[in-house]
Parts: C-alpha cells; structure tokens; sequence
C-alpha cells in the first residue's frame, strides 16, 4: 500500500513589463549605458528576467556592471542548492550588460558565448549575491567580458567569461 505525502508548498507571484513596446524608439534614441540608466532611474521598464530571478539592483557604468540578487528557495534545484542555471543566467546578465554600457547609439549585441565555473555551493545562507561584470576587450564587432559571483561574505562562488556579436539594428 502506498502513502501520498504532504508536501509544505510556497507560492510567488512575478509582474512585468513587455519590454520595447512602447519605449522602443525612445530605447534606440540612447547609447548603451543611456538605455541602462533610464531603466534603473525608471523612464523604461527594466528586462522581465530581473524580476524572474528577484534581481534587486543593477548598478551600470561604462564597462562596467554590478547586479545583485538575494539566494532564494525558488532557485532551487532538486538538492537544495541554487540551480547552476540561475547562477550562469546572473553570471550572463553581468558580463553582458557590461557590453551594453558600451554600446553606441543604433548599435545592438547579443551573447555568442558564456564559459562558467563554479566554485563554491550557493543556497539562501548564502546572503544577498554580487555578480559584476567587466569588459576586457571590445572590438569593432564583438566584445569580451568577464563576470564573477560573490556571496554575501564576498567569497567568489563562480566566474564566467562571454563573447558578444556587436551589430547595427536592423540588419
């Protein structure tokens, strides 16, 4: 005979903003850093995976980006740890977002790679997560940047390198 247990359920309630809707022509009148700055100063809607993950602050600069997030049971993989996925997504959000500081108006990118490692175990004793993202060198065409994760001790928990494609819009 089998027994159903009972589980201890939470729930989460997640509200965005489209992105680009209405903003899109004002988003492609700034430059990269322009388009970052307005989001955190909220003349635009900041991108829907901030609230996804509870991402509490993006704090951008000329090559140079820091994002923070507080370790939550909703990241969650099934051991008990914060699934190697949100850790490499807030690793990408850093090193890519620093690419975007350099952006000139009427240029975009995206990410053509993320190499991570991870070096220390991240759950909600963790505290409240560090992840800034620098850029090593931007060409012409594409872009090298580098991330690195800390945990609320500032012990370095993972460290990610990406390669973005720059390109005008619209081609």
């Amino acid at each position: 005979m089998t027994q159903t247990q009972q589980f201890a359920t939470e729930s989460r309630t997640v509200t965005w903003t489209t992105p680009g809707q209405a903003d899109l022509g004002r988003l492609l009148e700034l430059d990269g850093l322009g388009q970052l700055l307005a989001m955190c100063e909220g003349e635009l809607p900041h991108p829907p995976i901030m609230d996804t993950l509870g991402m509490t602050d993006l704090r951008p600069e000329r090559g140079r980006v820091v994002v923070e997030m507080p370790a939550a049971e909703f990241h969650y993989n099934p051991l008990g740890g914060v699934h190697g996925g949100v850790i490499s997504t807030l690793l990408d959000t850093a090193a890519a977002c620093a690419v975007h500081t350099t952006l000139a108006v009427g240029e975009l990118y995206t990410s053509l790679d993320l190499a991570v490692k991870f070096l220390r175990p991240v759950t909600v004793d963790s505290g409240l997560l560090t992840c800034e993202g620098t850029v090593i060198q931007r060409g012409r065409r594409t872009a090298l940047a580098q991330a690195q994760l800390t945990d609320g001790e500032g012990r370095l928990v993972a460290h990610a390198t990406s390669t973005c494609m720059i390109f005008p819009a619209g081609s």
